[in-house]
C-alpha cells in the first residue's frame, strides 16, 4: 500500500457493536459515543435490551445516531446482513467490536459431556470471525479501519475447567493475529482484549453461581491484587484501540484482568 492508512477521528467514525446490548458491549458503546462516535449499530439477539441499550447512549448523547440490529451472530447470512445494514446506515464501518458471549460455565474436561464441544466452540469462537471477515473488505477498501475482538485470559493462561473454552479463546487470539498481518497493508488493524472475571456482567454472575465454577472463579479474585475488572475497564481499552491513539498498534492481545495472571 502506497497511500498512508485511513486512521478516523472518533467523530468521524461509524462503529459497530456487536453484543452491544450489555456488558462490556454496552459499556464500549458509552466509551465510543463520550470520545466523540456519533454513528453507531448495535448487535444482539434480544430486541427489548437491544432498544433498552440504544436509548441508554441516547440518553447519555442525545445527538448520536444510535441504530439496534437483533441478528444470530452464529449466522452467516445474519451476519452478512447486519454488516450490510450497518454500512448502508452509517455510512463507512471504521470500528468494528466484536463482544459476544454464550452461557457457559467452565468444568471439567471428564465431566464435559464431548456433545456439548461444537456448541461451546461455535457460539464463543464463530461471531468475531464471522464478523471479523464480513467487515474486513469493507476496510480494506476505504483504506484503513479497526476490528477488535473480545477473547479471554483462557486463550494464554491453562485454567481447570476451561480446555474446550480455552481452545475457542486461543482460536480467536490467534484468528486475529494473523488477520491483523493479512489487513495490515491495506491500513486495517486488528487486536484482542483478553479479560479474566468481570465484575457487573452476566457472564461472572453465570460462572459465580455455583460448583466448581464458582471455587474457580472466586479464587481467581483473590489474586486479583488490582481489583477485579470491570466492564468500563475494558470499554477503556477497546475505545483506545478502536481509535487514532492506536494507529500503528495491531496484531496484539491485551489482558485486562487486574494482576490475575500476567501472559
Amino acid at each position: 500500500m502506497s497511500e498512508s492508512p485511513l486512521v478516523r477521528t472518533y467523530a468521524d467514525s461509524g462503529a459497530l457493536i456487536v453484543g452491544g446490548t450489555s456488558g462490556v458491549g454496552l459499556a464500549t458503546a458509552l466509551g465510543l459515543a463520550e470520545a466523540g462516535v456519533r454513528r453507531m449499530v448495535l448487535v444482539g439477539r434480544d430486541k427489548e435490551r437491544g432498544d433498552a441499550a440504544r436509548q441508554a447512549v441516547r440518553e447519555h448523547h442525545p445527538d448520536a445516531d444510535v441504530h439496534f440490529i437483533s441478528a444470530d451472530a452464529t449466522d452467516e447470512s445474519e451476519v452478512e446482513r447486519v454488516v450490510s445494514t450497518a454500512h448502508r446506515e452509517l455510512g463507512s464501518l471504521d470500528i468494528c467490536v466484536n463482544s459476544t458471549a454464550t452461557a457457559y460455565r467452565p468444568e471439567l474436561l471428564h465431566r464435559t459431556p464431548a456433545t456439548d464441544f461444537s456448541g461451546i466452540l461455535t457460539g464463543q469462537a464463530l461471531p468475531p470471525m464471522l464478523f471479523t471477515r464480513a467487515v474486513l473488505p469493507l476496510m480494506q477498501e476505504q483504506g484503513g479501519g479497526s476490528i477488535v475482538n473480545i477473547a479471554s485470559d483462557a486463550a494464554k493462561v491453562p485454567t481447570p475447567g476451561e480446555s474446550v473454552l480455552g481452545a475457542a479463546m486461543a482460536a480467536i487470539v490467534m484468528f486475529s493475529r494473523v488477520a491483523a498481518i493479512e489487513a495490515k497493508r491495506n491500513g486495517v488493524r486488528v487486536n484482542a482484549v483478553t479479560p479474566s472475571l468481570i465484575n457487573g456482567t452476566r457472564t461472572a454472575a453465570n460462572v459465580l453461581s455455583d460448583g466448581f465454577s464458582r471455587s474457580l472463579f472466586e479464587k481467581a479474585a483473590t489474586q486479583a491484587h488490582l481489583g477485579v475488572a470491570e466492564a468500563d475497564d475494558l470499554a477503556s481499552l477497546i475505545v483506545f484501540l478502536a481509535g487514532p491513539g492506536a494507529a500503528r498498534l495491531t496484531g496484539q492481545s491485551i489482558s485486562v484482568n487486574g494482576g490475575i495472571s500476567a501472559f
